[in-house]
């Protein structure tokens, strides 16, 4: 469906990359022919996944173990990856969630998530953005949300309220950020 090399020169980060949807989008990106960086908290699991599909496709995938609720290490690693060049696109598809009456959840429970979905995917958006915005760069962020956004979803509160936000920032930065580029 897609022409061989459409990616050719594109230089993607996918939070969350060593497993799951995250996986799945690297493996076709690289297919496709981008630099592809996954990170994710188990920087095992992400080495894994990158010999895999360099072994599979060919190209490059750079493995980056990373907590993204910390958001100096966030930091430390874009300005990493941006050390040999700038990332053309970024995909916060990071995330946590378990399933709980809400009356059940306690206040660890709730940051648990909010802390991976809301916050670090803000800290990584912020720490690219920034730097794109810095060096003129053009770049795309696609952030993965769910249908909980719109008409809310039982037993996964901290979850809908976190995907919420960052749809919330995503209208908002497509606003302030948008004549950057």
């Amino acid at each position: 469906m897609f022409a061989n090399g459409l990616l050719n020169g594109r230089r993607i980060l996918v939070t969350g990359g060593g497993s799951g949807l995250g996986k799945a989008m690297a493996s076709r990106f690289l297919s496709l022919g981008a630099e592809v960086h996954i990170c994710g908290r188990r920087k095992m699991v992400c080495d894994e996944t990158a010999a895999e599909l360099m072994k599979e496709h060919g190209g490059k995938v750079v493995s980056h173990g990373v907590d993204i609720r910390d958001a100096a290490a966030v930091d430390h690693m874009v300005g990493t990856i941006f050390e040999t060049g700038p990332l053309t696109d970024l995909i916060n598809n990071a995330a946590g969630n378990f399933i709980s009456r809400t009356q059940d959840l306690s206040p660890r429970g709730f940051d648990a998530i909010a802390n991976i979905v809301m916050h670090g995917t803000f800290y990584v958006t912020q720490a690219v953005g920034k730097r794109w915005i810095e060096g003129k760069h053009r770049g795309n962020v696609v952030s993965i949300v769910t249908t909980w956004v719109r008409n809310g979803s039982p037993f996964v509160v901290p979850s809908a309220m976190s995907k919420s936000a960052v749809h919330a920032m995503t209208m908002s930065l497509a606003t302030e950020w948008g004549r950057s580029g």
